[in-house]
C-alpha cells in the first residue's frame, strides 16, 4: 500500500480559503484529510454525530455540531465554499442556503431530480458556483465520456462502465457496502437517462445486462441511475447511443431483481436499507474499475477509443483510505481546486463536462485517478 502526501507551496494561513465540509462520514473524513494535506484551505467539518466529529477533530481540523437549519446556515455563512457529503435528499436545501449566502456549492449526489433542481436555482441568478455530482459516477466518468466524445468528427456510441467492488468478494451477492446505502438503492430503483437512436430518453434500472472480461476478470454490467450526470444533455444531437452501467461480479443483478421486483422491496426502500446494512458487511478492501469506450468517425474512418483504470486504496498521512473514499474525495476536491484556481466558471451551474480531462488528471487531487491508482503527488500550485 502506497503512502501519499498532498504538498503545498506554503500559502500563508491568512490567505487560505475557508471551506465547510458537511458530513463527517467516510467520504467527509477523506475530503477533510486531502484538503488539510494541501495546506491551502481552512477547513471546518460539520455533522450532528459527535463520534464522527471526534474522528475528524483528531486530524487537527475544526469541527462544528449541526442539529437544525439555524446551525446549518451558520456553518455556511461567510465561507468560500461548501462541500456537501450529506445524503442526497439534503442536496437542494443546502444548495439553496449556499445561493442565499453567496457561497460556492459542490456535492456528490447521484440523484437526477436533485441535480435538475439545483440547476434551476442557478438559472434564477446564483452569484456563486453550483456544481453537483463531483464524485466518481456521476463525476469523473462524465469528464472521461466528454473527453472521448471530443475526439470524433461524428460520434456513434459512448458506453461508460464503473464499479466500486470488493477485492475479495464473498456470498451470493459478491458485494460489500463501500459507500452510501441510500445512494446505492437510489441507483438500483430510479429510471436511467440515456441516448437511444439519437433521442434522449430513460431506460429501466437493472436492465441491459451484459458480461465482459477486463484484465482477465469476469464482470457483469447493467443500467443504474444517475451515473451520466448531465452528459446526455451535452451530447444530445451529437451521438446515436450513450449509456451508463454499473459493474458488478456475475450474479449480482439477478439477486437484485429478486429483491426489488419479486419481493417488491423497491416499494419499501427503508426495509431494503435495513436488510442490506444488517446482512452485507462493509469493507475498505475495495477496487474501482472504470471502463469507457466510444466509436465514431474521425478523418473519414470508423474508429474506436477507450479509457480504463483500476484504482485501489492508499494511505494518506498515515490514514488508510479505501478506493471509493479516495476517488470520491479526490473528485470533489479537484472541482473545488479548479474553481479556486480560476480554471472553471466562477458562478452559475457548472456541469462535469466543463472540466477538461487533462486538467483534472494534472490536478494535485485528480492525479489520484492517474496511472491506475499508482501515483506520487506533485507539489501543488497554491490557490489565490
Amino acid at each position: 500500500m502506497q503512502s501519499t502526501s498532498f504538498q503545498s507551496q506554503g500559502q500563508p494561513s491568512a490567505g487560505r480559503l475557508a471551506v465547510t465540509i458537511l458530513g463527517a462520514g467516510h467520504i467527509g473524513f477523506a475530503m477533510a484529510l486531502l484538503l488539510q494535506q494541501s495546506g491551502d484551505y481552512d477547513i471546518e467539518v460539520a455533522d450532528r454525530d459527535p463520534v464522527r466529529l471526534a474522528e475528524v477533530a483528531a486530524l487537527g481540523v475544526a469541527t462544528r455540531s449541526i442539529s437544525d437549519d439555524a446551525s446549518l446556515e451558520a456553518a455556511i455563512a461567510g465561507r468560500f465554499a461548501v462541500l456537501n457529503a450529506l445524503p442526497f435528499h439534503r442536496a437542494v436545501p443546502v444548495a439553496t442556503l449556499c445561493v442565499k449566502a453567496g457561497v460556492h456549492y459542490f456535492d456528490l449526489t447521484e440523484d437526477v431530480q436533485s441535480t435538475q433542481d439545483i440547476r434551476s436555482l442557478a438559472a434564477a441568478g446564483a452569484g456563486s458556483v453550483l456544481m453537483p455530482q463531483c464524485g466518481l459516477a456521476p463525476g469523473f466518468i462524465g469528464i472521461v465520456g466528454n473527453d472521448l466524445a471530443r475526439r470524433f468528427d461524428t460520434m456513434h456510441t459512448l458506453r461508460m462502465r464503473v464499479g466500486a467492488l470488493p477485492r475479495y468478494p464473498q456470498g451470493a451477492l459478491r458485494y460489500n457496502l463501500t459507500w452510501s446505502t441510500e445512494g446505492l438503492i437510489n441507483e438500483y430503483c430510479n429510471p436511467c437517462e440515456a441516448i437511444v437512436d439519437g433521442v434522449r430518453t430513460t431506460v429501466p434500472a437493472l436492465e441491459g445486462l451484459e458480461t465482459f472480461a477486463l484484465d482477465g476478470v469476469e464482470y457483469e454490467a447493467f443500467n443504474t441511475s444517475g451515473g451520466l450526470g448531465t452528459l446526455t444533455e451535452t451530447l444530445a444531437g451529437r451521438a446515436r447511443q450513450v449509456d451508463y452501467q454499473s459493474i458488478r461480479y456475475p450474479g449480482h443483478c439477478a439477486i437484485l431483481k429478486l429483491l426489488l421486483n419479486d419481493l417488491r422491496l423497491r416499494e419499501r426502500r427503508d426495509l431494503l436499507k435495513d436488510i442490506l446494512e444488517t446482512a452485507v458487511p462493509t469493507t475498505d478492501q475495495d477496487v474501482i474499475v472504470i471502463f469507457a469506450t466510444a466509436a465514431g468517425m474521425r478523418g473519414g474512418r470508423l474508429v474506436q477509443d477507450s479509457y480504463s483504470a483500476r484504482i485501489v486504496g492508499t494511505e494518506v498521512a498515515g490514514h488508510r483510505l479505501s478506493a471509493i473514499q479516495l476517488t470520491t474525495a479526490a473528485g470533489i476536491c479537484t472541482a473545488l481546486d479548479l474553481v479556486a484556481l480560476g480554471q472553471l466558471p466562477q458562478h452559475g451551474f457548472v456541469g462535469q463536462e466543463a472540466v477538461r480531462l487533462g486538467d483534472f488528471l494534472a490536478n494535485r487531487f485528480g492525479v489520484a485517478y492517474a496511472n491506475d491508482g499508482l501515483f506520487a503527488l506533485p507539489s501543488a500550485v497554491s490557490v489565490e
